[in-house]
């Protein structure tokens, strides 16, 4: 979001009284004929009524914690029947400012990374599923699920035979793999931590670049180029120019 130059004390404490009803029925009508026949007016009213209404959102109050004791967020009881509290308008340049300053920080540093992580995860496509001996039918039974895109089926099969076969290379990368498609980071760490550092797998190298993108969706960007650096496969590559 971008932040607005040169919006005018005078025009906040207006949108302010318009939006807590504090106007007089003359000022009102003023205001709403100067927004029915000024887009751009409009269009700026629109943008700071984001930001100041933004301020009581929940999402900001948990991105705002740190905040929270110093802002100086004194609320004023409107004298009107309808009994509307509002923020002291004094305060309320006080925190927009400091909610845009938080809102970049996130968008340029957050969401960058869960960017880069959108773009570059795709799952791995899996092995050919010959299913040729009994002994393996479990497994390519759940690969099957896993190529259909039915990661919860897939990781539900793998986890029974993984209790049996705990230091099976294969399940535990495709564990972590099947995990990290199905929206569960935290679940697929271990297993590919556990794969990545198993030197005499062939699934080490992708397990390393897999590692890193899970690094990378927490956020935690060093962890993520440590991982990136020990593969060598093409994306890792193109990823590690991308965030150096």
């Amino acid at each position: 979001m971008k932040e607005k130059e040169n919006i005018s004390p005078e025009l906040l404490e207006t949108i302010e009284r318009y939006y807590n009803h504090s106007m007089t029925e003359e000022e009102k009508l003023a205001f709403e004929a100067k927004l029915q026949q000024d887009a751009t007016f409009k269009q700026e009213v629109e943008d700071i009524k984001i930001l100041l209404f933004s301020i009581e959102s929940q999402s900001l109050k948990e991105k705002l914690n740190e905040f929270h004791e110093d802002l100086p967020l004194q609320m004023e009881t409107n004298t009107s029947s309808s009994k509307v509290r509002f923020l002291n308008f004094r305060n309320i340049a006080a925190a927009v400012v400091i909610v845009m300053a938080s809102i970049s920080f996130w968008f340029f540093n957050g969401s960058s990374n869960q960017r880069l992580y959108s773009n570059y995860f795709k799952p791995d496509p899996g092995l050919p599923t010959t299913m040729s001996t009994s002994d393996n039918y479990a497994f390519y039974d759940a690969m099957v699920n896993y190529k259909q895109g039915n990661y919860k089926t897939a990781i539900l099969k793998w986890k029974k035979l993984d209790a049996k076969k705990p230091n099976n290379d294969t399940l535990t990368y495709f564990l972590g793999v099947a995990h990290l498609a199905n929206d569960e980071v935290e679940k697929a760490m271990p297993f590919l931590e556990k794969s990545s550092t198993n030197v005499t797998s062939v699934f080490a190298n992708d397990a390393n670049y897999y590692l890193g993108l899970a690094f990378l969706k927490k956020d935690k960007k060093e962890q993520a180029i440590q991982s990136l650096n020990k593969s060598t496969t093409k994306n890792s590559k193109k990823l590690l120019k991308e965030l150096q």
